[in-house]
């Protein structure tokens, strides 16, 4: 009843009046102004005129979005893009999910507006985020230097972190891991020393819901691991872009992390088990380590405290590589390749912009981030905090703001408190030690490519990913030896056209950051 009462509450029907002074001080225009949006994203496709957020919004700016979005019926964010592009109409606004490789391949064709001169001239706000973060600015242009889109910004540094099982060590006698040593040596020991004390050896020393964070172990013997994002997979080292499969550090962590799986270190369904490890896992007192976010990590010590007697999931420091190295590699990225664009086809542009800019404004990246005031939050001591049935809810905070229009993939700057009110202090307490400890590496934000280079890449890279993966897989399962494999493998690479592929990035990289 709880969530249907606060459900009935935000998708009411009643007007939302925002304050005069609010009005006053965002309207973009005297008379209403329609502009229509495609906005394709994972939870709607399609933008909701009916959202509080958007029609407080509207109260403020006189903007009013008409949704016009074009691949309804599919899921696919790309095929619904294609579609819109193909069928040359566009809205006066282009929005949603992963829009910057088509929004960058395409402005410069003039689908879209280039946004420099009117940011310089007319979204005040959009310019002084810029100004302090260049690299950002630099991150989103095209191949002709111009920026065709406002992106969705994330807030805040850390989102995964080691984890252990500190009961588990309490009771073996054993303290956190400091090295990649010591890491293996308590994790032999869960294997070995039954820490769950039901006489069996059953235990799962570490586990993932990814199983791209088992390759993550890389880092422990100076390797570099790969993120999921088609270019964050690549890496910075001297001014000169590298992938991590192709190097002599991957060559050795891949080795290390075999031996482990093959003595039963490593979850043996580790390639198959899937999100559902880390419920299964710790539900059944089965798992203790894991490389894993900070806010739902933490929650299961609460959540499981009457299943699994004295369980005590908490993050510790990454244990120092073998030379010496101590870093998180895994960082909540500060740029999403989300947003919104404006199409050639808008009359407009002024003061699309102008509402652009209204969400960097601080009423703007507040209703963005939270809802309309009064509805699901309240300030209070300057602070933003939301109601009690927002935070008590069954329903995550986040499913929430998705319904009532925040948190979705505009344009527009996260705002971390959004999501420290619903993080145990655990997880807190975490965020705070690795913070101290400075651990986090440089981000690698992309490229942008022109029409030739992302030709190359197109045509060569699917199929080397594919490769590289397929062994990567075997070496670990041990159906292949990485040692004795490696000179075939690279061989392979380089007539696959991984040379041509490494090339263009380095071109496009120098060209939009040199």
């Amino acid at each position: 009843m709880r969530n249907l009462t606060l459900t009935l509450a935000i998708l009411g029907t009643t007007a939302l009046t925002a304050p005069a002074w609010a009005q006053d001080a965002h309207k973009i225009v005297d008379e209403p102004l329609e502009l229509t949006i495609h906005m394709h994203w994972p939870r709607s496709q399609g933008y909701d005129e009916t959202y509080p957020v958007e029609r407080a919004a509207r109260e403020m700016t006189n903007i009013h979005l008409i949704d016009r979005t074009a691949g309804k019926n599919s899921t696919d964010h790309n095929e619904a893009m294609n579609l819109l592009l193909a069928q040359g109409d566009l809205p006066d606004i282009v929005g949603g999910n992963r829009i910057k490789d088509a929004v960058n391949q395409y402005g410069p064709e003039g689908a879209f507006v280039p946004l420099n001169d009117l940011i310089e001239e007319h979204a005040p706000n959009i310019k002084a985020f810029f100004d302090e973060r260049p690299e950002l600015f630099q991150a989103i242009a095209s191949w002709d230097g111009n920026v065709y889109y406002i992106p969705y910004l994330p807030d805040g540094k850390f989102g995964r972190a080691w984890y252990v099982r500190q009961d588990w060590l309490d009771k073996l006698g054993l303290e956190q891991p400091t090295t990649v040593e010591e890491y293996y040596t308590v994790l032999k020991a869960f294997r070995e020393q039954d820490p769950n004390g039901n006489g069996k050896k059953d235990e799962i020393p570490f586990f993932a819901r990814q199983w791209e964070e088992v390759i993550r172990l890389v880092t422990l013997w100076d390797g570099r691991s790969s993120g999921s994002d088609t270019y964050h997979d690549f890496f910075v080292d001297e001014g000169e872009i590298r992938h991590p499969y192709a190097q002599v550090e991957y060559r050795e962590g891949i080795k290390n992390i075999a031996q482990w799986y093959a003595e039963g270190l490593i979850d043996p369904e580790i390639f198959t088990r899937g999100a559902s490890s880390r419920d299964y896992l710790l539900s059944e007192n089965l798992g203790g380590s894991t490389h894993d976010w900070f806010a739902s990590t933490s929650g299961y010590n609460v959540a499981l405290q009457d299943r699994v007697e004295g369980l005590n999931f908490i993050p510790f420091l990454p244990p120092a590589s073998v030379s010496g190295v101590r870093m998180e590699e895994h960082r909540r990225i500060p740029i999403k390749p989300d947003g919104w664009a404006i199409s050639y086809m808008n009359e407009n542009p002024v003061e699309t912009i102008k509402y652009f800019d209204f969400w960097f404004t601080e009423e703007g990246r507040l209703l963005a981030n939270f809802g309309v005031e009064g509805e699901t939050w309240d300030m209070v001591d300057g602070e933003p905090v939301y109601k009690p049935e927002v935070l008590n809810s069954d329903s995550p905070v986040n499913s929430q703001m998705y319904l009532v229009g925040a948190q979705i993939q505009r344009g527009y700057w996260q705002d971390y408190r959004y999501e420290i009110q619903w993080t145990s202090e655990e997880a807190l307490a975490g965020i705070e030690l690795y913070e101290a400890n400075d651990l986090l590496i440089p981000d690698f934000l992309g490229v942008s490519f022109t029409k030739e280079e992302q030709a190359v890449y197109d045509r060569h890279w699917p199929s080397i990913m594919t490769y590289m993966l397929e062994r990567q897989q075997a070496w670990i399962l041990g159906t292949g030896d990485v040692e004795a494999d490696w000179d075939s493998y690279t061989n392979t690479l380089n007539k696959m056209g991984y040379q041509d592929v490494i090339d263009v990035m380095n071109s496009a990289y120098k060209r939009q950051y040199g």
